[in-house]
């Protein structure tokens, strides 16, 4: 056996040990250790290559070793100026806030570490400002199946009961409609209501899009009763639908909104954004982060937003969507009793499988055997959320490699 590879496993083998002795155990990792990266690629410790259609769980939209965003970082990091406190100014977040409410339209922007803590926030805004109104304890309309976080708020407007079960009592004052079910939503509604949460893109509960209709019927419902329409577009968002963020499609503007994940392109950043009164809601001493905000994380969320822009992200995230359409549907009707439904858009989509057909078991044989990265979601589906800079030959190579995993379960 080469020298090269033998060496490979060796790393590979004490890396994982060593883990197992000292990580806490709340994840069922893989048994690889990755070492570098470039453009839409990993390798690991042995220097295999694998094709990522996972993107770190749908962050690494950019994919790796952005020319641009390398500048950024070095650039900030030879400021030596990483980290001041939100009690002071900073450049980068100034500029990176400015792009962001440009972008979507917002008119403030609040820097958190991730998604769960902007999600954190959004919920304090719909508390906040129904306290200013006199109301006291809003509730919240969530959606059944979806995902907001792990944390005790996030969790709380989290649809599944399997994740809140083991940490309640949580938050209260929480009701769950169905996703898709306008009238669901509407037998909810009483007069402590406060604000209706939901993904505009169910990523985790297994690649499901909001209907045009619902969306729309939901920001109706919360014009006629004062409520504030939070939209989390922390996996949907940044370009993954073929737009910057998928309520754009539909033209239903949120009064709050969460993002994170490709925002930082693996750097840890999130934000909650929020309009017109909601905006205005929080008081000074409200909310805060010790971090959030930082000229490092900032300079780096604003040279992701730049190329968004100057390269069209969306669009190509959309164009290489189309793409990827095909090539699914292809393994769906090559497979038909394997694969039961194909659904998503742009570069958010998912395989459904047969009940029966272990889909943890697929995603660890395509792992192993064929180098490509695959994640799960809810409902036995696979879910593909490659980098957004994905070329042809990246689907292609990615629907080889899953048609011979798919040809030995057949």
């Amino acid at each position: 056996m080469d020298d090269s590879i033998v060496k490979g496993n060796v790393v590979n083998d004490r890396v994982l040990n060593d883990g197992d002795k000292v990580f806490y155990k709340t994840y069922n990792r893989f048994p690889v250790a990755f070492d570098h990266a470039e453009g839409v690629y990993l390798y690991d410790v042995g220097d295999n290559k694998y094709l990522d259609f996972g993107a770190g769980i749908s962050v690494c939209g950019l994919g790796y070793g952005n020319a641009l965003l390398n500048r950024a970082m070095k650039s900030q990091i030879d400021k030596g100026l990483l980290h001041t406190s939100n009690l002071f100014y900073n450049e980068p977040a100034v500029e990176a806030a400015e792009k962001l409410t440009e972008m979507t339209g917002m008119d403030k922007v609040f820097f958190t570490n991730s998604g769960t803590e902007a999600v954190e926030g959004a919920l304090k805004i719909a508390r906040r400002y129904h306290f200013n109104k006199g109301k006291k304890g809003c509730e919240i309309i969530a959606m059944q199946g979806s995902f907001h976080g792990r944390s005790m708020g996030a969790l709380s407007v989290t649809g599944k009961d399997h994740y809140r079960e083991p940490f309640e009592p949580l938050i209260g004052g929480v009701k769950f409609a169905i996703y898709n079910d306008l009238d669901s939503v509407k037998a909810l509604i009483n007069e402590n209501t406060g604000a209706i949460i939901m993904e505009t893109f169910q990523g985790e509960g297994g690649i499901y899009p909001a209907t045009e209709e619902f969306l729309k019927g939901v920001r109706k419902l919360c014009d006629e009763n004062d409520l504030l329409l939070i939209l989390d577009e922390i996996q949907c968002g940044m370009g993954r639908t073929g737009y910057l963020f998928a309520w754009q499609e539909y033209d239903v503007k949120p009064d709050v909104m969460t993002v994170a994940k490709a925002l930082g392109n693996g750097v840890p950043i999130g934000a909650f954004l929020a309009c017109g009164e909601a905006a205005e809601a929080m008081k000074p001493g409200d909310h805060g982060s010790t971090y959030g905000g930082n000229p490092f994380v900032c300079a780096v969320a604003s040279a992701v937003l730049d190329v968004f822009k100057e390269a069209d992200i969306p669009g190509h995230a959309k164009k290489m969507g189309e793409h990827l359409w095909k090539a699914l549907e292809e393994i769906k009707e090559k497979y038909p009793d394997l694969v039961v439904d194909h659904r998503g858009k742009g570069l958010i989509q998912g395989l459904e499988f047969a009940e029966g057909v272990k889909v943890g078991e697929i995603v660890k044989k395509a792992l192993l055997e064929q180098k490509l990265i695959l994640i799960s979601a809810e409902h036995n589906t696979i879910r593909f959320v490659p980098p957004l800079v994905i070329e042809r030959e990246h689907v292609n190579e990615m629907q080889e490699k899953l048609d011979a995993v798919l040809a030995g379960l057949s």
